[in-house]
């Protein structure tokens, strides 16, 4: 099996000693950096995820800070999701489009300050992109990429190794909101958020230094709750219906497409880039759209490239993610589908690599 190359181009993070005496088995390269994909097993590490609580070295969710008069406006034309309402301490899921809605990024925003943002971003160079905006439309806002390395605790006990390292009053941090904790003299930006279902935080680690001594914290401090070093979760995610930017959906795709609709306030994100794109779409509504999907048959192969879905002989969408679910006892997949197709119970064929599968589209996901 061949093996990548490592280099200073592909980036350790601040935890990569951590996790490696954790016994990590796999990684992935995102924003050129190393992620994590396997500890003990993806069945293992997914039961103990349901079950426990781990410690996630998401440094790779690389941080695009926007600081300045103008960051509030640039942070609107990003985005069709309506921002004017959102107060600092509180975290909002925006879809990123270019001038055609076309999604960008799917990214978590920080509001630090009326004039400080935090874009918590997916696999991409979105970094240039706001950049090129900044200067093209001249606005008085600097941005750049900050030395911030976020660490995920997630799991039914995150709670319980939260507040014994942060104090109790983690606990009172409402979902999708963030406050300001202390550590060894640090203050931590930490939110109620993660990529998963089961619950957690995200610890936003300003100075690469201060790294090691919070990791080892928090495993000294979680030792009777089981807690483990862990990394987001393939089954678990297409369970939680967890899109992935750059599988499940690119630039070529709008919000609508991605069931992200919600997220779109066309009519009142005034100054969005991609506004006058996504108007027509949500006019007109999506010729297709993600889908929650079962695929008969034993365990499929890994999902390492796009499955074409067939309805009456046609193609009729793609499944872009796939596992086989211990808990569901099937093959739980995310997939594109045509509206002619995309009817809960309508039944469809799957060309997977080990050859053709029936396929069922959902009513949803499972959790």
């Amino acid at each position: 099996m061949a093996v990548i190359s490592p280099s200073r181009r592909l980036r350790r993070t601040p935890f990569s000693d951590g996790v490696e005496a954790a016994g990590v088995k796999a990684y992935t390269v995102y924003n050129r950096m190393l992620l994590p994909t396997v500890f003990e097993s993806v069945e293992a590490d997914y039961h103990h995820l349901k079950n426990h609580v781990q410690v996630w070295d998401v440094s790779v969710e690389r941080q695009v800070e926007l600081r300045g008069p103008d960051a509030a406006r640039l942070m609107q034309m990003l985005t069709p999701r309506d921002l004017r309402g959102m107060l600092p301490g509180r975290c909002f899921y925006v879809p990123i489009v270019d001038e055609t809605g076309g999604m960008l990024n799917d990214p978590v925003a920080v509001k630090l300050a009326e004039d400080r943002w935090w874009i918590s971003i997916a696999d991409s160079d979105l970094l240039l992109w706001v950049k090129g905006i900044a200067n093209g439309y001249r606005l008085d806002v600097l941005v750049d990429e900050p030395d911030v390395s976020p660490l995920a605790v997630q799991g039914p006990k995150a709670d319980d190794l939260m507040a014994r390292v942060f104090g109790a009053s983690v606990r009172d941090v409402k979902f999708f909101r963030f406050g300001l904790f202390e550590f060894e003299g640090r203050e931590f930006v930490i939110a109620r958020s993660g990529y998963s279902k089961q619950g957690g935080f995200e610890i936003y680690v300003e100075g690469a230094d201060i790294a090691m001594p919070l990791w080892d914290a928090l495993f000294k401090a979680g030792e009777d709750l089981e807690v483990r070093a862990g990394c987001p979760n393939a089954v678990e995610r297409i369970e939680g219906g967890l899109l992935s930017y750059g599988n499940d959906m690119t630039d070529d795709n709008t919000p609508h497409e991605c069931g992200l609709g919600r997220f779109c306030d066309t009519q009142t994100a005034i100054g969005c880039i991609g506004r006058d794109a996504l108007l027509r779409v949500a006019k007109e509504g999506p010729l297709q759209q993600i889908r929650a999907m079962t695929i008969d048959g034993d365990r499929v192969p890994s999902c390492d490239r796009a499955w074409p879905v067939y309805g009456d002989g046609h193609k009729v969408g793609q499944i872009t993610s796939a596992a086989w679910s211990p808990d569901h006892h099937t093959n739980v997949a995310i997939g594109m589908v045509r509206m002619t197709h995309w009817n809960s119970g309508t039944v469809l064929e799957v060309e997977t690599q080990d050859g053709m599968r029936e396929a069922v589209v959902r009513p949803g996901f499972w959790a």
